[in-house]
């Protein structure tokens, strides 16, 4: 009887250390508002988030700076994963040692990989958040030593998440690139800039990178806005295919630079589909409107215009989109199942 209980004991022992085992000490986040969880409030710049009706559905009922109404895709993957239950943004004041060590978020709402998409929306550039994680590298050493610090950065789950702005910003909303570019060479333009900076990742120690391609942009809010009037509202398909294009692009990239950066894995994120699929069906996912957000009118209110004074539909879980930009909370849940099963079994 005796052995037996301690054969029990010793069952429920091993239970609880492979719970409290996790694939990746930390998570660390680049981007835009995605991916942003709340960098943008302590920088100056109209694109933030840090009030209502933003973050009504997170766990604390508080804005934090994440563009929709509870938590991102970031932070659910960080709780799927074992790291913890949210990701804090980098430029935080009061981060603990704790959450430097597990991760944190360097990106910013409104970046880009071209420059000129950050310069418009006085936002971090990438080059900037990249300044930011060696300054925290340098944080994790003092913490942890130098060498502890090296093998948590290589161990680390890197997630860059960016593009969407460049294209909306820069190509089709102001067509400034498009005096300079047609759309497939403002492609390549941006892909190099993103093939530089997966480089500068993986020299600054990361070595397990998932890369977002981008959304079905011709089916944002905002876009079709643009577009369209309020009784015909549809998809732009010719923005879609482009988005598509691109992707394809991204995938055969990430392909060649996996293969010629030793030791990394480096893993494309398709977004796009599981957006398209809620789109196209939206009742299979228990969703009422797909192309309108939750904030207000639903056809153009984001940001600042997304704001206390505005009204906002009874149950945000039923809306694709929060605003007329950024997915609802429930969104990015399902976005991140479908990634769970997609990206991570390979890992």
């Amino acid at each position: 009887m005796l052995h037996l209980c301690f054969f029990f004991l010793l069952l429920l022992q091993v239970e609880s250390n492979v719970k409290h085992t996790t694939m990746f000490p930390s998570i660390l986040i680049f981007g835009d508002s995605t991916v942003d969880t709340g960098n943008n409030n302590y920088i100056a710049t109209a694109a933030k988030a840090n009030h209502y009706p933003y973050g009504k559905d997170f766990p604390t009922h508080v804005p934090t700076g994440r563009f929709s109404n509870g938590k991102l895709s970031v932070d659910f993957l960080a709780s799927m994963l074992g790291v913890k239950q949210s990701i804090p943004p980098y430029l935080h004041p009061d981060l603990s040692a704790d959450d430097l060590l597990t991760g944190v978020s360097f990106a910013s709402a409104g970046t880009g990989y071209d420059t000129l998409t950050s310069d418009i929306t006085r936002v971090l550039p990438m080059s900037k958040q990249l300044d930011y994680f060696k300054s925290y590298s340098e944080r994790l050493k003092k913490i942890v030593g130098e060498e502890e610090a090296r093998r948590l950065i290589n161990r680390a789950l890197v997630i860059v998440s960016a593009g969407t702005n460049d294209f909306v910003i820069n190509f089709y909303d102001i067509p400034i690139r498009r005096a300079e570019f047609n759309i497939y060479n403002y492609q390549e333009f941006i892909l190099e800039r993103l093939h530089d900076f997966v480089k500068e990742l993986y020299k600054l120690g990361c070595r397990t990178i998932i890369i977002a391609g981008l959304p079905p942009i011709g089916c944002l809010p905002i876009q079709i806005t643009a577009k369209f009037k309020e009784q015909n509202r549809r998809c732009i398909e010719q923005q879609n295919v482009e988005a598509r294009a691109y992707n394809k692009k991204l995938l055969e990239l990430l392909f060649h630079m996996q293969t010629s950066l030793k030791e990394s894995k480096i893993f494309y994120a398709d977004i796009y589909k599981p957006i398209i699929d809620k789109i196209k069906s939206p009742e299979t996912y228990g969703f009422r409107e797909t192309i309108m957000g939750c904030c207000g009118t639903g056809l153009l209110e984001a940001g600042p215009i997304c704001n206390p004074l505005t009204p906002v539909c009874h149950n945000a879980s039923e809306y694709l989109f929060f605003d007329s930009i950024h997915p609802s909370e429930r969104a990015y849940l399902i976005v991140t199942e479908y990634l769970m099963k997609q990206i991570l079994d390979k890992l």
